[in-house]
């Protein structure tokens, strides 16, 4: 079976963790043994998300011009490229640490097309960096030209979020995966990129989302099933109340009537029902430490076009993140 595995910020940093090294690699570590777990018989992909590592880099590069005046700031495309190969090089080696002898894995830094005019870049959401409290985020956001939104009960940066439309190395990626290499690739979303009026491919400014990027790869790919991790175990109606239900599994357009955050679970559901739509494949949501579980049918909440579904309550009320 191919299967196109989205790995959430969890993987990588758990909410209110130290951004450190030795942070990241113990949670990459603890990813990496679940999908070794499902490698055996089956073709992977892994994708990954990278928004505390491009923030934390976005600030570092903003105080270096802060020291060199004449220094311009790296822009997110190129922050992304550097996250990217920083959270592959380390999910590529622990990997490697786990995999039998013999099994190959590698890292395709990967360029993501968008529309230059998609209206994302005039409404931004996307949350990026570490979470502030209102008074910091207001700073930052003053000093820097920053658009910050509440996260929690914290305050993020938010940057543009462009939806994907084509995989510059998907050919080199296909190639890799039919020669039964692991290939981590798409991280954070893919690098964002759009074709000037030369029709040249240049960097923009924003950060696509990985899960929507995971499920144009999923599809482009022919795999047979996107797996989306995260810190929960499936999509909830009434979450956080005393009736709250996860759903086992749901039509897309069931899906689609639930009211979900934009920053959240939102986009998760928004991929899994256009990878469903669009491939007749399967696609779930769950906990990353249930990866075996979902690969053997029976963890998370999988969107499908077939079946009965789980019928949702008629209130639709949801405001799971």
């Amino acid at each position: 079976m191919r299967i196109v595995i989205a790995l959430g910020g969890n993987a990588l940093l758990r909410r209110g963790q130290p951004m450190t090294a030795e942070n990241q690699r113990a949670n990459i570590r603890a990813a990496v043994r679940n999908i070794v777990a499902v490698a055996g018989g089956n073709e992977l992909v892994v994708a990954h998300g990278n928004g505390p590592q491009v923030g934390l880099l976005a600030l570092q590069a903003a105080a270096y011009h802060d020291v060199v005046d004449e220094a311009t700031p790296f822009p997110l495309d190129v922050l992304g490229a550097q996250t990217d190969a920083m959270i592959g090089y380390v999910i590529e080696q622990e990997l490697r640490n786990l995999l039998p002898a013999g099994q190959s894995v590698a890292t395709v830094l990967t360029m993501i097309e968008v529309d230059r005019h998609d209206p994302a870049f005039r409404h931004p959401t996307k949350p990026i960096g570490p979470v502030y409290d209102r008074v910091t985020a207001e700073k930052l956001a003053a000093a820097g030209g920053w658009v910050v939104a509440p996260d929690g009960d914290s305050f993020r940066r938010v940057v543009p979020s462009p939806h994907p439309k084509t995989i510059v190395e998907l050919g080199v990626i296909e190639q890799l995966v039919e020669q039964q290499v692991i290939v981590i690739c798409a991280g954070g979303g893919g690098i964002p990129t759009v074709r000037d009026d030369n029709g040249d491919l240049v960097g923009v400014e924003a950060v696509i989302d990985k899960d929507l990027a995971s499920a144009l790869l999923a599809a482009e790919l022919g795999a047979d099933l996107l797996v989306i991790a995260t810190d929960v175990d499936g999509v909830y109606t009434g979450w956080g109340t005393a009736g709250q239900r996860r759903l086992d599994r749901i039509h897309p357009d069931d899906a689609e009537a639930l009211s979900l955050p934009a920053g959240s679970m939102g986009p998760k559901v928004e991929a899994a029902c256009g990878f469903a739509r669009s491939t007749g494949g399967d696609a779930v949501i769950g906990a990353l430490t249930d990866i075996a579980r979902i690969v053997a049918g029976s963890g998370g909440t999988r969107v499908s076009v077939s079946g009965d579904g789980t019928k949702v309550p008629a209130r639709r009320d949801q405001s799971q993140s």
